[in-house]
Parts: C-alpha cells; sequence; structure tokens
C-alpha cells in the first residue's frame, strides 16, 4: 500500500508523426485528467533542441495549466537555473504563486537541458559550463529575490532537483526539500538521501528533511502490454547509451521491431529493474518498496510513453489499485 502523496512530472515528449503544437495541446488535458484522479502535483522540465521533447517553457505550461485547474500543484521540475537570470525566475514564479496561491512551486535544476553544445551556449549568451560555485549562488540569489524583492503575497514552494551528492549537500545546505532524480541516476539514489539527510540545516523553506523521488512508471493491465508501451523510451535510452543524441521519439511498432544488442539489453534490464512497470499490483508493489527503503515523503511519477490517452491510463489504474488497496 503507498501511503505517500503521489504526483507526476511531465516530460512533453513529441510523437512520431506527431507536432509539437499537438503535444502542447495535450498539456491541459494531462493536467485536468489527473487533478480529476486526485494526484497532488505536477512537474514540467525544461528541454531544449531535442527532436523527442518539446522545448515548452515550464513557466508557460504551468501558466497554462494553472488557468485550466484548480487544485492541482503545478511548477517547474525542473527550470534550469543556469539558463536564466534569477531575478527573472523569483519575479515568474512569484507572479504565479501571486495568482494561483498555495498552488505553485519552483523546482530548481542544473543541467544545461540540451545535448547540443551551440544550443546550451546560446541559452547561456556564450557562457560555458557552470561550475559548483556559479550553480550555488544561482540559487541562493533566486530565493533571495524571492523574499527581498517580488513577495507579493504566497510564495512558490522552492524544491532543489539533484542527482549527485554535491546537489544533495546544496539542498541541505540551503534547508530546501529535494526531488531525487532516481528515474535518471538510480544508482545514486541511496548516498543523495545520505548526504542530504545527514547535513540538512533547517530555513525558513523546509523545517525538516523532506523527500520527493521521481520514478520512471509505466502501468498497464497486462504485463504485456506494459512492456509495449515501455518500448519507446527503451529506443531512445538505448541510443543514449551509446553517447548518441537523442533521436525522434518512436511509435510502439517501431519500437517492437527495434533490434537491440547484448550489451544494450542488460543495460535497459538493469535500469528497469529500479524503476516501477507492469501491472497495477506489480507497480504499486514496487512503488511501495521504493518509497519504504527510501523514507520518501512523495512519489513523482514520469510516463514517458506514446499516446496520452495510455498515459492517462497508467496513471488512473495506478490511483485506483492503490486505493483500493489501502480500503482493504
Amino acid at each position: 500500500m503507498i501511503d505517500v502523496p503521489l504526483s507526476a512530472l511531465e516530460v512533453a515528449t513529441v510523437q512520431a508523426g506527431a507536432r509539437p503544437v499537438d503535444t502542447l495541446r495535450d498539456t491541459a488535458a494531462f493536467a485536468q485528467g489527473l487533478e480529476s484522479l486526485g494526484y497532488h502535483r505536477i512537474w514540467y522540465a525544461e528541454h531544449h533542441h531535442s527532436p523527442a521533447i518539446g522545448a515548452f517553457p515550464p513557466v508557460v505550461l504551468t501558466a497554462h495549466s494553472a488557468a485550466s485547474t484548480s487544485v492541482i500543484r503545478l511548477g517547474p521540475g525542473g527550470v534550469l537555473a543556469p539558463n536564466h537570470a534569477p531575478i527573472t525566475l523569483a519575479e515568474q514564479f512569484g507572479t504565479l504563486a501571486a495568482l494561483h496561491p498555495d498552488r505553485v512551486d519552483l523546482g530548481i535544476g542544473r543541467g544545461p537541458g540540451t545535448f547540443d553544445e551551440a544550443t546550451a551556449r546560446a541559452l547561456r549568451r556564450g557562457a560555458g559550463p557552470t561550475t559548483d560555485a556559479d550553480y550555488q549562488d544561482d540559487v541562493a540569489a533566486i530565493l533571495t529575490f524571492l523574499v527581498d524583492e517580488v513577495a507579493l503575497g504566497p510564495l512558490p514552494e522552492p524544491w532543489l532537483l539533484a542527482s549527485s551528492t554535491a546537489g544533495a549537500a546544496l539542498a541541505a545546505e540551503l534547508g530546501l526539500p529535494i526531488a531525487v532524480a532516481h528515474h535518471i541516476r538510480p544508482d545514486n539514489t541511496r548516498a543523495v538521501l545520505e548526504r542530504y539527510r545527514a547535513a540538512f540545516a533547517p530555513s525558513r523553506w523546509c523545517e525538516r528533511p523532506r523527500v520527493l523521488l521521481c520514478v520512471e512508471t509505466v502501468c498497464a493491465e497486462t504485463e504485456e502490454e506494459a512492456e509495449w508501451r515501455s518500448g519507446p523510451m527503451n529506443v531512445v535510452k538505448a541510443g543514449l547509451l551509446k553517447g548518441m543524441s537523442e533521436i525522434p521519439f518512436p511509435t510502439p511498432a517501431d519500437a517492437a521491431a527495434h533490434s537491440f544488442t547484448a550489451k544494450e539489453q542488460q543495460a535497459l534490464a538493469g535500469f528497469r529493474a529500479q524503476q516501477a512497470a507492469g501491472t497495477p499490483k506489480a507497480v504499486i508493489q514496487r512503488l511501495t518498496q521504493l518509497a519504504g527503503e527510501t523514507g520518501a515523503d512523495e512519489l513523482m511519477l514520469t510516463t514517458p510513453v506514446h499516446d496520452l490517452g495510455d498515459r492517462l491510463r497508467s496513471y488512473e489504474l495506478i490511483k485506483k489499485y492503490s486505493e483500493a488497496t489501502t480500503a482493504l
């Protein structure tokens, strides 16, 4: 039984044969669907120059979905601090928090959001990779601007995204809740949590360590259907394992015809074993196990499947099975 809130990470994949504008139209329907199912929050990831993911600014998606929902929390997961002026992020999300009180989050991350070096430089006006010190200064500046110059009423709830012990140390030092990218670097999760909890210092933002764990999750009525829906992301991951840039997000039929090497199959199997996929019973058992092992206060599910209806069905099955199990 899952006894922590369930939330969602929206990556906004652009499906093969579709246009980015089609994906953009799906975002409000997705938010409305998850709100009706009782999910706690939705976060929007920042990506650029990707053939598989739309380059939709999280601030715009947050505003768009907030206008068409009423209670679900919304925000970036995350907005990438090195790509933006700290005061601009504070102004944008401070304004959204004033317009939608107690519903707006500000998840802050570090990466460039792209595999393309020219795009990364363009986002940063020609600057090179961000140093640890630069990133620490950016995050601290965002928090300062929120309080000192932008506060219009209720503030957005800040979170720090982390997949490394360095990120965990910064979240602990600043007293921020942490969102752990288990869906990206699951092998780092234990070390990240140990560093965060050991060094946490209470702040105005958070009185105690608070952990959100993001898990790649695909749920369907049968194991075979879950595997079918997982196929496109497996193809994308296999390309990344080879050091290739991202590729267009394939259809399930194209993914089923893809030939994986033995090395790719082994790597994908190892990754999937640390995530959650399969029937509702299997997924709930795995999510419950992860919540227990990590002591997570919240689970955020990311479901990179091809069709909006299939994605919503995955979230629906998880929620309904979880509630039915709790009622027993």
